[in-house]
């Protein structure tokens, strides 16, 4: 791969939020040829008209991944988004390694999850774990990028916390250090198109580890109101969200994550995004403050 042969760089789950803003940073960036995979190729028209090949594969198909892989240097792997279904997504991304590899991909490029590890209490730890294991007993080189729990998912506990002065949590004094999902996009995209040769994993973070009384405290200063950290048993948490609507299965996914919390499994901070991309990560007060107009409308339309 030199200047005069850039490599050709393929997205999965290209239709997504995080794999469209990753074609976004490419087509800005590099100069080679872009693939983009999706069940849904129709809804990449806009991309297409830009020079990126859309081609149509289904994790749930293996068979039609290895043809959509071929030609292709290096792979982004977007983990795929599969909700209360066990299995099902450690199946797709094992069917989409073995077909990488079996299309020559060189280098595979996987959005995994902090601290995956068998010891994990969160509910979806098993899939990236397992998808970990199989990367490592491929022949292909990868980056495994370890992104920690989204900051935007914060704006919907933001304001109820605002509505009802109380930000509730099952996740104790436990830390997190919430990354961007534009971070992790930025991350990604860069990682993709380097020319980095062998096997790294890297954790993508937000630059500080919060605690959930400090996130209860950004979030009185972004609205105005006095909001108190209170901390709940695991199991109120999970009865709280059923009887807001929440399916049993999908509230005790959720409420895994906050036990992960409380064991430390986040409280992980490190320079990756910055070391990618030559940008720092942005903070949640800052991400938070940007959404500030969005997040008193909807206290305000309570």
């Amino acid at each position: 791969m030199t200047e005069n042969h850039p490599s050709t760089l393929l997205v999965t789950g290209a239709s997504g939020h995080l794999g469209r803003r990753v074609l976004e940073l490419l087509l800005e960036s590099h100069a080679g040829t872009v693939v983009a995979v999706t069940r849904t190729p129709d809804k990449l028209a806009d991309f297409r008209q830009h020079g990126v090949i859309a081609r149509q594969a289904d994790f749930d198909q293996p068979a039609s991944l290895a043809a959509s892989f071929a030609g292709v240097d290096r792979l982004l792997l977007i983990s795929t988004d599969v909700v209360g279904e066990p299995g099902r997504r450690l199946k797709q991304h094992r069917a989409a390694v073995k077909a990488a590899e079996e299309a020559g991909v060189k280098h595979v490029v996987y959005t995994s999850l902090i601290n995956p590890g068998p010891d994990s209490p969160v509910a979806i730890a098993p899939d990236h774990h397992g998808t970990e294991e199989a990367l490592a007993a491929s022949q292909m080189d990868w980056t495994v990028l370890r992104n920690n729990i989204y900051t935007d998912l914060l704006s919907g506990s933001i304001s109820r916390a605002a509505q009802m002065g109380q930000w509730f949590s099952a996740a104790g004094n436990g830390k997190t250090a919430y990354v961007t999902r534009e971070d992790c996009a930025q991350a990604a995209a860069a990682a993709l198109a380097s020319t980095f040769v062998g096997r790294r994993t890297l954790d993508i973070t937000g630059p500080a580890a919060l605690s959930q009384a400090e996130l209860a405290a950004i979030a009185a200063t972004i609205t105005g109101q006095q909001v108190t950290y209170v901390p709940l048993e695991l199991e109120t948490l999970i009865t709280n969200m059923v009887n807001a609507g929440l399916p049993r299965p999908i509230a005790e996914i959720l409420a895994s994550f906050d036990t992960g919390i409380a064991q430390g499994k986040f409280d992980v901070v490190s320079s990756a995004v910055e070391d990618l991309t030559g940008r720092k990560p942005t903070s949640v007060a800052e991400f938070l403050a940007s959404q500030r107009d969005i997040l008193m409308q909807k206290v305000e339309n309570h």
